[in-house]
């Protein structure tokens, strides 16, 4: 089977452990694909950790889930060096932590304090964790995906600005319509009633393997290849620097960024838009797949003013407003 057959199959699996949340299984296969981590935000309920798990049972890889507690350690994250004494001498070694797997769920990751965070800051930018004075790389496929509830604030602690940039994108969960909310009903009832399932009902309905890693890196080789016009580089830096010099894009924008985005946003809305077009079975990248990422690609990196905090304004409206205000050359 070819790249894209199983990366199709991969989204497909995945749409029926998650029901009526199509773009954000097109999200975490984008982040996959353009080997990046992600940030999943949403009310409590809204299938995060159910998405997350749903990729990962799905592809072949090693899944580990960190749950993070304001009483975390950072060596609980990463590892440590353990002694141990045996006939002949001692020796300090190595013991992995939860982070050395190919995709690693960082659940609530806003509950543990700014030392642990930071242990994950090496991990997700340079793909390797330093011990004791010593290196150790991860896998070829590896990548962070957090979780955060955006409500909830007692026992929180912000993620800092260096670490939300390193976040490829920032994933945003709604609540379902009322019709994809009694497709969730039956489907969990499905699931009840197959747990339950006697041994040889269960051996009948056995599913198919896991789509291969190999796939993975297949899909990302025919992604480098993806062609991207002059304009279309042009465009999507001319989105980026509008964040930076918002009053020359109108007097809204002025009100509303004091901070702009990195050119780690340049280099995401080039990823998540080659891998777009990729998975739309184009080529080539057209303006239709740069907006359709740039609100996941902008909405953690805009630093909003006072002012559009107090009118209720997102970053959802404010990227709106840069699409609406940057031409494209």
């Amino acid at each position: 089977m070819s790249a894209r057959s199983d990366i199709d199959a991969l989204i497909e699996r995945m749409g029926e452990a998650i029901i009526g949340q199509r773009d954000v299984i097109e999200r975490l296969v984008i982040g996959l694909l353009a080997n990046g981590n992600l940030l999943v935000e949403g009310l409590p309920g809204l299938a995060k950790t159910r998405a997350i798990k749903a990729l990962a049972k799905n592809l072949q890889c090693d899944f580990s889930r960190i749950q993070f507690t304001p009483d975390l350690l950072p060596s609980d994250v990463t590892g440590t060096e353990v002694y141990y004494q045996k006939e002949g001498g001692s020796e300090f070694k190595f013991e992995p932590g939860p982070i050395f797997a190919n995709i690693v769920l960082a659940d609530e990751i806003n509950r543990a304090p700014a030392k642990v965070q930071a242990a994950l800051l090496e991990a997700m930018e340079e793909r390797q964790v330093t011990v004791a004075g010593t290196t150790h790389p991860m896998e070829p496929l590896f990548m962070v995906m957090a979780t955060q509830n955006p409500v909830e604030q007692e026992g929180t602690y912000p993620l800092p600005e260096a670490q939300m940039d390193r976040f490829l994108m920032h994933v945003n969960i709604t609540y379902p319509p009322v019709e994809d909310e009694v497709l969730v009903i039956r489907l969990v009832r499905g699931e009840e009633a197959a747990a339950s399932a006697t041994p040889d009902d269960k051996v009948k309905a056995e599913k198919p393997a896991p789509i291969s890693q190999s796939s993975v890196f297949e899909a990302r080789r025919e992604i480098v290849a993806i062609h991207v016009s002059d304009a279309m580089e042009r465009y999507m830096a001319d989105l980026v620097n509008a964040t930076r010099i918002p009053e020359a894009f109108g007097d809204d924008l002025k009100r509303w960024i004091e901070i702009g985005a990195s050119p780690r946003a340049s280099l995401a809305l080039d990823k998540c838009a080659r891998t777009h077009a990729w998975l739309k079975g184009r080529d080539y990248v057209d303006p239709q797949d740069v907006r359709a990422i740039a609100p996941d690609v902008f909405r953690h990196r805009l630093g909003l003013t006072y002012e559009a905090q107090g009118e209720g304004v997102s970053p959802d409206q404010v990227v709106a407003e840069i699409l609406a205000q940057v031409a494209l050359a």
